[in-house]
């Protein structure tokens, strides 16, 4: 098949229209989730929780927070290995999941020379979950090593590699606190899906929900940034390389907005494609020094039609009940029309939070 051949343009358009990020919000949580196939989920809240600013950049201010916790309740949506997920598309992951796929050789050695552990948890979900990870039991014979934050934290990580293998599941929170049980008791009974055609819709499915991306790309630890050969092939004016695109959207007219993102909002989240595309420059500086962060703590993207034109330096000051903004980097000088459409989209993240600005 002849390449799509794409201008730059082009390509940003159908990045940001996949994304729902243009002019015509989405309407509904379910719906959006159901689009974008995920939110990941992220404990830092310097402005707020990653699934919900990544739902609020799409729905704006009617969207609510309980919107979410209520849909993980009722189980229209999921959490899986820190993503949450529509339901119905746990379909695409059992068959593998009944494998017992490894996900390392010394994760793999540590759980055989702890089997005992991993079978006490279970009798013990079995007759008294869900339970928080600190009211199971801990008979690991074999210590998790780490120079991580995971380091002895056997549980923890037992509980992880049992998601992988389909027995166990995240059945709710309390507070922050994950609520874990049986995976029979959390997923849905439908049939899995063979693990060749669930990776070949998978793909596609990611596809949809970026609109372009390589066929192979930087490897990330659970959801891939690549779509094999989902789409058809395109090339992107100036970039090297081919591309795959979802050829649905490449036609109608394209209408922006500005927008403010998370860090780890999909848009930005492959920096290497966020730099191709956009000629976008981030990273995310929580965990440097003061000193040497450029934008700040937890910049925010801000998107304004189909660039990527800065950051803003934001932070939820919930004591004082204010939403403090330290700067706003302009990558490109922001024209009038910019500067007061990105202003009206601070003020509504502000009155969404409840927060003065």
């Amino acid at each position: 098949m002849t390449p799509h051949r794409l201008s730059p343009a082009d390509a940003r358009r159908v990045a940001v229209r996949a994304q729902l990020l243009d002019g015509s919000r989405p309407a509904a949580l379910l719906d959006l989730v159901r689009h974008l196939t995920l939110l990941q989920i992220d404990p830092t809240a310097a402005v707020a929780p990653n699934a919900d600013l990544v739902a609020w950049s799409r729905l704006g201010s009617s969207y609510s927070r309980a919107e979410l916790v209520s849909a993980l309740e009722e189980r229209k949506l999921l959490e899986l290995q820190a993503f949450v997920r529509p339901c119905e598309d746990l379909a695409l992951y059992r068959a593998e999941m009944a494998l017992r796929p490894s996900p390392g050789r010394a994760w793999r050695e540590w759980v055989r020379a702890n089997d005992a552990c991993r079978l006490d948890i279970i009798a013990r979900l079995g007759s008294a979950g869900p339970l928080p990870s600190r009211e199971l039991p801990d008979t690991c014979e074999v210590p998790w090593k780490s120079t991580g934050w995971t380091d002895n934290r056997n549980v923890t990580q037992m509980l992880e590699c049992m998601v992988v293998l389909g027995e166990v599941a995240v059945a709710g929170r309390r507070g922050n606190d994950r609520l874990w049980d049986l995976a029979e008791r959390v997923y849905p009974d439908e049939p899995a899906v063979p693990v060749e055609e669930a990776r070949r819709l998978r793909d596609e499915r990611r596809l949809r929900a970026l609109g372009i991306a390589r066929a192979r790309t930087t490897q990330f630890p659970v959801e891939p940034a690549d779509v094999g050969e989902a789409g058809e092939p395109a090339v992107v004016e100036g970039v090297r390389g081919e591309w795959r695109v979802d050829p649905s959207l490449l036609e109608g007219p394209f209408t922006g907005r500005a927008a403010l993102l998370s860090p780890f909002d999909r848009l930005v989240h492959d920096r290497r494609r966020a730099v191709e595309l956009f000629g976008f420059d981030y990273q995310l500086e929580m965990y440097k020094p003061v000193a040497k962060r450029r934008w700040g703590y937890f910049a925010l993207p801000i998107l304004y039609g189909d660039r990527l034109v800065g950051k803003l330096d934001a932070a939820a000051d919930r004591r004082a009940g204010v939403l403090r903004v330290n700067a706003i980097h302009q990558d490109v000088p922001f024209t009038e029309d910019m500067a007061a459409e990105i202003d009206r989209e601070i003020e509504d993240l502000a009155r969404w939070l409840e927060l003065s600005r």
